[in-house]
């Protein structure tokens, strides 16, 4: 009887270790089995580990993001330098591999720095860092139907189309206030300015004239789009008393409606490099315009291009 019981006993006794054993084999075999892939679909396989939620390129290329999503910022389409630390790269626009001015005052798009290195483009920044190409010539020069001091058609009677369309309207918007402008000189070819400021040298030697006359390649009358006006009786016509005149305030308070700018105002010589001049109006469109007439600035600091310094 007790022989029967302990064999009884042994048989549970095998059969319970012959069971551990199998359960331990099927657990082996288990963990060894690959993982599944989550329910998103996710690659887990150690590839492209980590790839944000929203399917942004995570491949190693230049587009690494940032800790909050963001991708880094990649160079320009244009393959245009980047600005120097004065917002400017010390090339002139025009010329082959000329960097771009950067910046902006507020505007939430910024200034459109490609317009600002383009000949072409009506919102170019000419001043005495950058210059225009030495062969430039605007090729939709126009005589604008307004007023002058002079009768003849000539070089100076001429600005680009658009700019031109925009002179008459302001001239129209002048005098339904009772104001009557006149032009004195708008465009010039790269030959006259030459000659117009060899002699200015001859008169009042270079450094003096570099205050109020452009090196050739470097004045915006050579853009088309820039004019000295003056009253209709062509008083004080280039000369610091027009900045007392009514016809300066007028142009002071209205120019930015009509897509012009003071180009040379008072108190800006040290950004500008010249001497504070209220007839010299420049054409750069109405958007331009009426951002640098509600932040009181000039092109330079639309553009946060500033490389003048001291005073012309």
């Amino acid at each position: 009887m007790h022989s029967r019981k302990k064999s009884t006993f042994a048989a549970v006794v095998v059969l319970m270790l012959l069971t551990v054993i199998w359960i331990a084999g099927c657990g082996d075999k288990q963990a060894e089995l690959p993982p599944t892939p989550n329910e998103n679909g996710a690659n887990v396989s150690g590839e492209n580990q980590g790839t944000p939620e929203n399917g942004s390129n995570a491949e190693g290329s230049d587009q690494t993001g940032t800790d909050d999503g963001d991708q880094a910022e990649a160079p320009n389409d244009a393959g245009e330098e980047e600005p120097t630390s004065d917002g400017a790269t010390g090339q002139e626009p025009g010329q082959d591999g000329a960097g771009d001015v950067s910046g902006n005052t507020g505007n939430d798009a910024g200034p459109d720095q490609a317009a600002a290195a383009d000949p072409q483009s009506v919102a170019v920044l000419i001043n005495k860092q950058l210059a225009l190409p030495e062969d430039y010539e605007p090729k939709d020069l126009v005589y604008p139907d307004v007023r002058f001091t002079f009768k003849e058609k000539i070089e100076k009677r001429m600005m680009r189309k658009e700019a031109a369309a925009a002179l008459e309207e302001l001239f129209a918007g002048a005098e339904k206030d009772g104001i009557y402008l006149a032009g004195v000189s708008a465009y010039r070819s790269h030959k006259t300015q030459t000659a117009l400021f060899n002699r200015y040298v001859a008169k009042d030697g270079e450094e003096l004239a570099k205050t109020y006359s452009a090196v050739p390649g470097h004045s915006e009358h050579e853009t088309g789009l820039a004019i000295d006006v003056s009253g209709s009786d062509g008083k004080c016509a280039a000369e610091s008393c027009f900045g007392d005149t009514k016809e300066a305030a007028w142009l002071a308070d209205h120019a930015v409606d009509y897509g012009f700018i003071i180009r040379y105002p008072e108190g800006k010589e040290s950004i500008t490099g010249y001497k504070y001049e209220p007839w010299h109006l420049r054409y750069v469109g109405k958007e331009i315009s009426t951002d640098i007439g509600e932040h009181d600035i000039t092109l330079e600091e639309y553009y946060e291009a500033v490389p003048v310094s001291g005073q012309p």
